[in-house]
């Protein structure tokens, strides 16, 4: 019986030259993932200001006279109206109303339609609320979305990140000792919704990521991962303590196993926290 010949290496040798079939097929893949990681953000993104922009103009467009739309001498030559002509309208719209409030007239306006809008039972709880978050999102000193920090929840030991939006005020603040901070702590992968916690300063751990960075994080569930822009002395620094137990893992009776100018013993930290 004739033995059957085996490739050096014990590896199957199998079409042209002898090159193995899994291992262009493996190159290919590779391929296909390299160009779609390429296009794939681009596209994507043309297509998102697409559908918004075509969003917009479909709101928009219908509100312009036909005298003054320029689409209405362009049909006859044109199958498709300007893109974007909705949005400029948009945009030239709210910088005259911005104009607008500045002058006397303006602000007689805005008054009268806040007395307006305040008389009326269901409309005037959306109305002031509206308008609070935009004056304090649009502001320019607003301390809104200006930080990232880390903090443990749902449990000790498990740790989430947030973004801080602002000192807490009033009688949830009046209640506490501690200083309680407002953190917005968005879901994965839609950031736009959330939870709203109202966390003592001292368990934050303020992080050196950007909040777009942050952002980008949260949406890709922890895919993309900023970088760590901290200096060898910063990183050196251990804030947050191994979970072990009930014993805290941040703030004053932490167990950290290192400060600043090098380590220290966590038995002896654990005493001097006593």
């Amino acid at each position: 019986m004739a033995k059957t010949k085996t490739p050096r290496n014990g590896k199957r040798s199998v079409g042209l030259g002898g090159r193995k079939r899994f291992g262009l097929i493996a190159r290919l893949r590779s391929y296909f993932l390299a160009g779609l990681l390429a296009v794939a953000p681009i596209g994507f993104t043309i297509w998102l200001c697409w559908v918004l922009l075509k969003f917009v103009d479909s709101r928009v467009t219908p509100w312009i006279p036909d005298a003054y739309n320029p689409n209405t001498y362009l049909n006859p030559y044109l199958p498709y109206g300007i893109p974007g002509l909705g949005l400029i309208v948009l945009i030239v719209g709210l910088i005259i109303v911005g104009a607008l409030t500045r002058i006397f007239l303006g602000r007689w306006v805005v008054r009268t339609s806040e007395k307006i809008l305040n008389r009326m039972p269901f409309v005037r709880s959306i109305y002031s609320a509206t308008k609070q978050i935009a004056e304090t999102v649009l502001k320019r000193q607003s301390e809104a979305f200006r930080q990232v920090v880390l903090f443990e929840y749902p449990r000790r030991g498990s740790w989430a990140i947030g973004f801080v939006t602002g000192t807490t005020r009033g009688e949830v603040q009046e209640l506490t000792d501690d200083e309680v901070v407002n953190v917005f702590l968005p879901t994965t992968p839609n950031p736009t919704s959330g939870y709203l916690l109202f966390l003592p300063r001292r368990e934050l751990v303020p992080l050196s990521m950007t909040v777009e960075e942050g952002i980008k994080m949260i949406i890709s569930g922890g895919i993309v991962t900023p970088p760590d822009r901290r200096t060898p002395e910063q990183k050196q620094v251990k804030h947050v303590a191994a979970a072990d137990g009930d014993t805290p893992t941040i703030g004053p009776r932490a167990k950290l196993t290192a400060i600043e100018g090098g380590t220290e013993d966590p038995k002896k930290s654990a005493a001097d926290s006593d």
